[in-house]
């Protein structure tokens, strides 16, 4: 009863930001980055702002991993609103980041140099999110799919965090999708979204990664992880410069230069990263190593054998 009752009012939030929106013209213009070609209404990520507060209210113990949460989407909002400089932006990351090293305790566990390397993986995890967040329902599908594998693996095989902390970032998700799973979408995630909701799954990642020892969930984040790798690797190739916006994702040649419906690819995406977590969480007793070849080297392979064929100009008629 109760998450049907969080549902209703996650509902009536997105529907009240809607107005605020329309009220101060938050919108989403189209770029050279874009996937899409008309003003839509941007900021609907704030739902996982609002999921992070009714969390610290449910659960105060929390209040810690939820501040920085609070951090990283605050600032991620007035991003999206001002677009502000990328040092601000990452001094703020870092004290997010901060924030879920002191919940997890690393820096009482791990050396200085781990600790570095833990912040580049992370906030280079985060930007990953942030990029690969360019089509119609990518984001809330795949979210939903990783969340819901860590509640599996919460409930059944290793609790590691109160369910609640995993419940309410889905519930937002299923909002949010309401919306945004659309062929013409009622709201975009907007950085407040795609960021805040890769620090929480990030940090929930860890936090099972270092209770359960076994690196193997990293996995968890595989397919969106090999996209935006070779990816690089790809704009490096071509001499690009990495840090500026492009549209040579695999999900963006596929809906860009294709035109693939938005919602397949979101959706295939979706589904490819559950049967890997399925093949993580089964009972299949595979080694971290089998699972890391069985899963990266396919997934790789794929990606370069069909991304030059999908880039190849279609013969004019």
């Amino acid at each position: 009863m109760l998450y049907l009752i969080l549902l209703l009012v996650f509902l009536g939030v997105m529907l009240f930001y809607f107005r605020i929106a329309d009220h101060y013209n938050i919108i989403d213009h189209p770029n050279e980055r874009s996937s899409h070609d008309t003003i839509t209404i941007r900021g609907g990520g704030v739902i996982f702002l609002f999921a992070a507060i009714c969390a610290v209210i449910m659960h105060p113990a929390y209040w810690l991993p939820v501040t920085g949460i609070l951090i990283i989407g605050a600032i991620s909002f007035l991003d999206d609103r001002l677009t502000l400089s990328s040092r601000l932006r990452l001094l703020f990351h870092l004290a997010a980041v901060t924030a879920m090293f002191f919940y997890l305790d690393i820096f009482h566990f791990e050396p200085f140099y781990i600790c570095i390397l833990l912040y580049i993986m992370v906030i280079g995890v985060i930007n990953m999110y942030n990029f690969m967040d360019g089509i119609n329902g990518i984001t809330g599908t795949y979210s939903l799919v990783v969340l819901g594998g860590m509640q599996y693996v919460n409930l059944h095989q290793t609790a590691f965090v109160d369910p609640d902390m995993i419940w309410l970032p889905m519930l937002a998700c299923g909002v949010f999708l309401y919306f945004n799973f659309r062929k013409k979408a009622k709201c975009f995630a907007g950085d407040v979204g795609s960021v805040t909701i890769a620090f929480w799954i990030i940090m929930l990642l860890m936090h099972l990664i270092f209770v359960a020892h076994n690196w193997s969930y990293i996995l968890f984040l595989v397919v969106y992880g090999i996209d935006s790798v070779v990816t690089i690797a790809h704009r490096l190739m071509l001499k690009q410069n990495i840090l500026k916006a492009h549209r040579l994702h695999f999900y963006q040649i596929m809906a860009n230069e294709r035109k693939f419906s938005h919602l397949w690819i979101a959706s295939g995406y979706a589904l490819l990263q559950g049967i890997i977590i399925y093949l993580i969480v089964s009972d299949l007793r595979l080694a971290t190593s089998t699972l890391f070849m069985i899963t990266i080297i396919p997934l790789v392979i794929i990606y370069i054998s069909l991304k030059p064929i999908l880039m190849r100009k279609i013969p004019a008629e």
